[in-house]
């Protein structure tokens, strides 16, 4: 194995002499590259945003945004990133390293008014950089309006300002989605101006060579053995080299895209002896599709995911653009979300509701168990030392009457203070199968049993609904606690069901 390196803005750095804990952004800050900023240190600016190369789904490679505040700098080992600072001189319209060269959407940032103290500018940059790169953004521009003219263009338009007429307000003519900027909280300029630089962009050129990066393939993953100071980062090629190192080291802390053990080291400054990085393995990066189930392999990440199903699974589909933010779900995985047994992640509640099971692999062997066997405690589950998620497993068919209900106190970027998922089998106006996945009402995500049975067999009426309704709120042990009160929660559970009916009949009627 050679000495961990990153190649930064076109220049590889060896992460040496950084403790194997060092995140991605106190390694690039240490390099003087200080555009990238320290925020909330647990992912939920996004001031610390980078692009990271990553196997991509309509091209060879994608440019993906992740935060640089929760990965190792030891988990980008043998990958290639691109801060703010590198966007100026790798993807300028201009001639690249040119003084003052500014990349298309930083131009669309200064002449629109998007950054007044620029704290969070350089993370805004780097998220629209990785949708401005997206390779089908173009082909879904509305044709009428085009894409507006890049900051080297004859003219004076500069394409949609604040006063152009919306269609769709989270969806830019020149294709950009505004949930890329979702995990990106503006400290003093206001949305608006952002939103217009967003919308504004046009199309990479064809000189401009991070857009022809894409076409290349990805960076090999690497095996990495980074020990320093009696701590270890370790990475394996296979998965039964894995699983063969995790029998030999069960304390060690299993770790993919890192959003939630990120925090841990942030926030509550926890270090671990061995941390094994399973977020480049094969094995755990594969989707399946087949007659009787849906593989998800465990590493796979959220946007992964969501971009290769395409829709073809509704209730996931649901899930996606509740969940954190665009920044998070490029680095999150099913696998650890399940892995981790909150009570309040969102995915348990929908998977709960798909009657999915985990797949389990140790050095022994495989072990398939239900989702609604799997949890046993508070952040506590029936997967065993040396064991980790290889897969989640989906059966076929799919429930046809689906819904995703998130309640928060923001529409993105939050926290669940209670989730409710919902599939149900109606046929001829009766409910043949009703299964109802619950978030942050009990020390596990659960399944809402007695409401499944209070709805099986019954019509699907108002009635019904009512009734069904007033026996989801007794389920489960709510609490008190900053987000919520019991009462609070108990109250919403019923009321959601109360919306799916209302939903139901309404795409009935309509």
């Amino acid at each position: 194995m050679t000495a961990p390196r990153i190649t930064v803005n076109g220049t590889e750095a060896p992460i040496s002499p950084a403790a194997p804990h060092t995140t991605v952004l106190d390694f690039l800050r240490e390099r003087g590259l200080t555009g990238t900023k320290e925020g909330c240190a647990e992912g939920e600016c996004g001031a610390c945003a980078i692009l990271v190369a990553r196997p991509g789904t309509k091209e060879p490679t994608d440019w993906v945004a992740v935060n640089a505040c929760l990965l190792p700098a030891a988990a980008l080992d043998g990958q290639e990133v691109v801060t703010s600072e590198g966007l100026a001189t790798a993807g300028a319209s201009g001639t690249p390293g040119a003084p003052g060269a500014l990349h298309p959407v930083q131009e669309e940032m200064a002449v629109r008014g998007g950054s007044q103290c620029g704290y969070c500018t350089p993370g805004f940059v780097c998220s629209m950089a990785a949708e401005y790169y997206r390779p089908d953004r173009c082909a879904h521009a509305d044709p009428a309006e085009g894409t507006a003219p890049g900051p080297n263009s004859e003219g004076t338009d500069r394409g949609p300002g604040p006063d152009a007429e919306d269609t769709d307000p989270e969806h830019g003519p020149n294709g950009f989605d505004l949930h890329a900027l979702s995990g990106n909280l503006c400290r003093c300029t206001g949305y608006r101006p952002i939103r217009d630089a967003a919308f504004a962009v046009g199309a990479p050129t064809d000189e401009d060579p991070l857009a022809r990066r894409r076409e290349q393939s990805p960076p090999v993953p690497v095996a990495t053995e980074y020990v320093r100071g009696g701590s270890a980062f370790l990475r394996r090629n296979t998965l039964d080299e894995t699983l063969r190192l995790l029998r030999e080291r069960p304390e060690a802390v299993v770790v993919a895209g890192s959003t939630d053990w990120g925090v841990e080291v942030n926030i509550r400054a926890r270090r671990a002896d061995c941390v094994i990085a399973v977020d480049r393995l094969p094995e755990l990066r594969e989707l399946r599709v087949g007659s009787d189930a849906i593989e998800i392999g465990a590493a796979l990440t959220l946007t992964e995911i969501e971009r290769r199903l395409d829709g073809h699974v509704p209730l996931l589909a649901e899930l996606f653009p509740q969940f954190a933010s665009r920044l998070i779900r490029n680095g999150a995985t099913l696998g650890g979300n399940l892995g981790t047994g909150s009570p309040i992640g969102d995915s348990p509640p929908v998977l709960l509701a798909l009657e999915a099971s985990v797949v389990l692999a140790d050095a022994d062997g495989e072990r398939q168990v239900p989702l609604a066997e799997y949890f046993t405690g508070y952040r506590q589950s029936v997967r065993r030392p040396g064991e980790l998620i290889r897969a989640v497993r989906v059966p076929l068919p799919l429930s046809p009457v689906v819904a995703f209900h998130k309640i928060a106190k923001r529409r993105f970027d939050d926290i669940s203070s209670v989730a409710v998922a919902f599939a149900l089998d109606v046929e001829d106006g009766t409910v043949r199968k009703a299964r109802i996945g619950l978030g942050g009402v009990a020390a596990t995500p659960i399944r809402a049993l007695s409401t499944e049975a209070a709805l099986a067999g019954r019509p699907w009426t108002a009635e019904t609904a009512e009734a069904a309704a007033r026996v989801l709120r007794t389920e489960g042990t709510p609490m008190n606690d900053q987000r919520a009160s019991a009462a609070y929660r108990s109250a919403m559970l019923g009321q959601s069901l109360l919306k799916l009916y209302a939903q139901t009949t309404e795409a009935v009627t309509s």
